[in-house]
């Protein structure tokens, strides 16, 4: 048994602080635990059998299948005399509003019926239909704007005016998606390279286009054709996919669902281009699919007007 608690990453944990919460696991895996979960601001007690008085405490186990019997049935008893019970990572979902990627198991993704947009019809057609409403209004409204960039484009820099780029999509399946270029031609003559915040290789119509996101406006044409969602993961380039899913738990199941023009992730965290940064995209990547919800999309696309606006994109 032991206790700690590390004050860092507040603004993410808030609702955590000062919380008491009882974890259940394996003996052996105390040790990683802990470490997972130093940067949280929350006070944890592990494997404390000895609480009679169960009223008001949470209670969450991790890899409860590996515990004895005589555990798992202590466990059951807390929950009938009043405790609240539920997985760790369920637990730390719901609070945090991402996901704990480095405790995720392959359990975590075995219940289909707990993945809406995966296992309930309705709610793929009603996303289908919002992704082609919205997009047809948005080319209708954006369509002088994309005109008055695509003649700037074409006066800074030689080149196309689009740029199209292999991306991996949902199931795996590759598609090119489609933006306007926001680069110099001859950006990637070396090879694939990550995009960086104050990246050389960068227009200077190219800078604003992509602060603002009007790069990202021909992916409408991606929505309409079925190979994007409006709100989804960002789709990647399978070079850099490869690489991630070396160091990122279960990264490819962010295909499960269709890449999108924005994201949870992309509202939810500051522009990034390590694999640290990666991870954070992930932990939101995963939430979304999780808990995704047509109020959750609708959300996610107001909160990209503001960021569009306000200039906050990356």
């Amino acid at each position: 048994m032991g206790s700690f608690s590390v004050k860092r990453f507040q603004s993410k944990t808030e609702v955590l602080k000062q919380e008491l919460i009882y974890i259940y696991c394996p003996e052996h895996r105390v040790d990683e635990l802990q470490l997972i979960l130093k940067d949280y601001d929350f006070q944890i007690v592990f494997n404390d059998y000895s609480i009679i008085d169960f009223s008001l405490k949470v209670i969450c186990h991790f890899e409860s299948t590996n515990l004895t019997k005589k555990q798992k049935e202590y466990l059951v008893e807390a929950t009938e005399l009043g405790a609240w019970v539920e997985p760790l990572v369920s637990y730390l979902d719901e609070r945090l509003g991402y996901t704990e990627v480095k405790l995720l198991q392959s359990s975590y993704f075995l219940h289909q019926k707990a993945f809406s947009i995966l296992s309930v019809k309705r709610t793929q057609i009603a996303k289908r239909i919002i992704d082609l409403t919205s997009a047809i209004l948005l080319i209708i409204l954006t369509l002088p704007i994309a005109i008055i960039f695509a003649i700037l484009i074409k006066i800074e820099s030689k080149g196309p005016i689009f740029y199209r780029q292999t991306r991996t999509g949902q199931y795996n399946e590759e598609f090119e998606v489609i933006k306007f270029r926001s680069m110099s031609c001859n950006a990637e003559v070396e090879g694939a390279q990550w995009a960086q915040k104050n990246d050389s290789r960068i227009t200077k119509v190219g800078k604003f286009i992509r602060k603002t996101r009007i790069d990202e406006l021909p992916q409408f044409l991606n929505v309409l054709r079925g190979d994007m969602s409006m709100v989804g993961p960002r789709p990647e380039r399978e070079v850099f996919i490869t690489e991630l899913e070396k160091e990122i738990p279960y990264y490819r199941f962010r295909h499960a669902v269709k890449p999108g023009i924005t994201g949870l992730a992309q509202v939810s965290y500051s522009y990034g281009a390590s694999v640290e940064d990666a991870i954070w995209k992930h932990k939101y990547d995963i939430h979304y699919i999780k808990h995704h919800s047509t109020m959750i999309d609708l959300k996610i696309m107001l909160k990209t007007i503001k960021v569009v606006l306000f200039g906050l994109g990356r």
